[in-house]
């Protein structure tokens, strides 16, 4: 059998069991994130950041003033109007999260569960077309859906604690 390198034997390991004082110092440095997306995908997030964004915070002015077609929609889910107000507020936490750099995969996560119970409402409930907008708010769902699924996918190495299973 070739051994390839000579490596030491662990007769002398001595584990490293660093002091408070060891700890703390190291608790209170700066530790700048390496940059691990391209310029591309950087873009990429921020134009979908914008758009989901820009969806969202469109249609909380009616959530929150009551306009008809959204209560008419609640209505007929029989949730009106709490879940109106829950919805909203969920959209806007998950708007303010897209366009805040360090929240971007809050934003990602809170917008892709947001539009995935709205397209399933939408396939349910609700029906693609409502009060003959021809699938406007469908398609407006769907589209920010893959706009947060992107940001989502794209920084889920930022997700505290998770350690996705791909590769790259």
């Amino acid at each position: 059998m070739n051994q390839s390198r000579h490596l030491e034997k662990l007769d002398h390991f001595k584990a490293y069991n660093p002091t408070a004082a060891e700890l703390r110092k190291a608790s209170q440095r700066e530790v700048e994130e390496a940059e691990t997306l391209t310029r591309r995908q950087r873009v990429v997030c921020f134009v979908c950041c914008l758009i989901a964004a820009a969806i969202m915070v469109e249609t909380l002015f009616f959530k929150f003033t009551g306009a008809a077609e959204s209560k008419y929609i609640f209505q007929k889910m029989g949730t009106e109007p709490w879940m109106r107000w829950v919805q909203g507020f969920w959209e806007l936490t998950a708007s303010i999260g897209l366009l805040l750099p360090r929240l971007r995969w809050a934003g990602g996560i809170l917008t892709t569960g947001a539009m995935a119970a709205a397209i399933l409402s939408h396939m349910t409930w609700l029906g693609y077309s409502i009060q003959g907008d021809h699938g406007l708010l469908f398609s407006m769902a769907l589209v920010t859906f893959t706009c947060g699924f992107t940001v989502m996918w794209t920084y889920r190495h930022h997700i505290p604690g998770c350690v996705p299973a791909t590769m790259y």
